[in-house]
């Protein structure tokens, strides 16, 4: 596969187009125009602002109106053979028109010969694992469907067991259940062995004019307990309002478990003398090859241990506010618990071996991967990237996602 310029541009603005804060005032009107480099109108090209239901596309003289809330946005253009822009706008300054000059992506007018895919078993192989990964395993996620998959490249790396997904075009994407179809532009897919990463940004649209009640129904029910509802509970500090409890602990090594260093030798030791690394159990190592399976066994032991050191963890040790802004700031980790659902029956379903017993509440873990992590008025965080999450809110993934500027009907 050839990877275009246009996804190029991509990575190289891969944080700045994933960043999106809003501050709420009052309703503005955000003015523009769309045009090549030479100052051709750009009649059809999408405009919206990311991640969020507010979008619409240029008339023939290239210009486009988005009603909005003053506030802090990144607005996004993009034309069919042009390279996909953002910019950061505010649009509580008197400054509303925008000028946006579109270069054409010369890399896919120019290529002759593109590497196309095979569509073969393990292209499809990989469509199923990305699908798992990317549209997650929910009820919800039944009904999401990727109109174009087509599109989807793949590269596996054998040695670190990571694939890896990219695009030509933007995913379509249509989520029957919660009533979007949406626009998903693919920055970055790395699927690892018990790590998720994927990046890009999104424009949603309503499947119809008039909402359906069982969309209203479903967009509940996504909400309720996800990290958006977590993230603006925690900042008009409202979690035990909300059905959320915290608690703080800390993850260290599990010293009971042999280093990987150990186990790949292990695993070498039982493979040249013709054994399986399964199977065989061992309580009183006498040789070398015995000792080999124990490792194997201990193997299986979590690589670490968490200690749980407080309950109900303060909001003063959460989160620092100043000037309005608020900004995550905890140490170890944080354990998320909402009480008011219980765990779907496929995320009890770990494996067709594996099954969790439930617990009536949904559990979920986060990390700062930065020192702090700003949160902006919708409860979004400025930077995505700042924080790891593990539990359930990794089980509930892409299906599950709402537009930023949703609002549940009691709010």
């Amino acid at each position: 596969f050839v990877k275009t310029c246009w996804v190029v541009v991509k990575k190289i603005i891969l944080l700045l187009i994933m960043l999106f804060s809003v501050t709420l005032y009052g309703q503005t009107l955000i003015k523009g125009r769309v045009v090549s480099l030479k100052g051709k109108p750009l009649e059809g090209a999408s405009v919206y602002l990311n991640n969020t239901t507010i979008g619409v596309y240029t008339n023939k003289n290239g210009e486009f109106e988005l009603p909005t809330k003053e506030g802090t946005y990144t607005l996004i253009a993009s034309f069919m053979g042009y390279s996909t822009i953002q910019q950061q706008i505010n649009s509580s300054t008197n400054d509303k028109y925008f000028l946006l000059n579109l270069i054409p992506n010369t890399n896919i007018l120019d290529e002759v010969i593109v590497k196309k895919n095979k569509y073969d078993d393990e292209w499809k192989y990989n469509v199923h694992l990305f699908k798992k990964a990317f549209l997650g395993r929910s009820l919800l996620a039944q009904n999401c469907i990727i109109l174009n998959p087509k599109t989807l490249s793949f590269d596996y790396d054998v040695k670190t067991k990571t694939l890896t997904a990219s695009t030509q075009e933007p995913l379509i994407i249509k989520n029957k259940d919660l009533g979007y179809l949406i626009t998903y532009d693919l920055i970055e897919f790395v699927l690892e062995t018990n790590k998720l990463t994927y990046l890009g940004y999104a424009k949603y649209e309503n499947l119809k004019t008039k909402v359906k009640k069982s969309w209203v129904k479903n967009r509940a029910k996504a909400y309720h307990g996800s990290r958006m509802h977590f993230m603006r509970s925690l900042r008009i500090k409202k979690l035990k309002n909300e059905g959320f409890v915290v608690n703080q602990f800390k993850r260290v090594l599990n010293t009971e478990r042999p280093s990987d260093s150990d186990i790949l030798k292990a695993k070498e030791l039982i493979k040249l003398n013709g054994g399986h690394l399964v199977l065989k159990k061992v309580t009183n190592p006498k040789t070398s090859l015995d000792s080999a399976f124990v490792v194997i066994q201990k193997s299986r032991l979590p690589k670490y241990r968490d200690y749980l050191y407080k309950k109900n963890v303060p909001y003063s040790d959460i989160i620092l506010i100043s000037n309005n802004n608020i900004t995550l700031h905890f140490k170890d980790y944080l354990s998320v618990i909402y009480t008011k659902e219980s765990e779907e029956n496929n995320y009890l379903k770990q494996s067709f071996i594996k099954r969790l017993e439930p617990l009536g509440v949904q559990t979920s873990t986060i990390t700062l991967t930065t020192k702090t992590a700003v949160i902006d008025y919708y409860g979004n965080l400025i930077n995505p990237l700042a924080i790891f999450t593990e539990g359930y809110w990794s089980f509930e993934q892409f299906a599950e996602t709402l537009p930023l500027d949703f609002k549940p009907l009691k709010d």
